[in-house]
C-alpha cells in the first residue's frame, strides 16, 4: 500500500477497477451501497462497529472506511493479511 492517502485509495480502487473491469465511479458506487446497507443493519453489535468508523458525515465514505480498515489493520499488525487480499 503507498503511504500517500491519495495514491493509496487511487491504488486500491484501480486494483479493484482492473480486476473487475469496471470504473472507479462504480466501485465507488458499490461501496456507498454496502455502506449505507452496514450502518442501517438493525443489529446493535453492527451497528456499533460501524460507529467506530470516524466520518465527517452521517455515515463513513469510501475513503473513510478504506482509512479507517487500513489503519485498523497496521494498529492490529494484519498488515500482512490486508496486503495479501489487496494483492491477491
Amino acid at each position: 500500500i503507498i503511504m500517500n492517502k491519495e495514491k493509496e485509495y487511487t491504488h486500491i480502487f484501480e486494483e479493484i477497477v482492473a480486476r473487475n473491469h469496471t470504473t472507479v465511479e462504480e466501485v465507488r458506487r458499490e461501496m456507498e451501497i454496502a455502506i449505507r446497507a452496514g450502518v442501517n443493519n438493525p443489529d446493535p453489535k453492527v451497528k456499533g462497529q460501524w460507529a467506530k468508523i470516524p466520518c465527517k458525515g452521517d455515515i463513513p465514505t469510501p475513503d473513510e472506511l478504506i482509512t479507517y480498515v487500513v489503519r485498523k489493520a497496521k494498529k492490529d499488525n494484519a498488515e500482512m493479511l490486508l496486503r495479501r487480499y489487496l494483492l491477491w
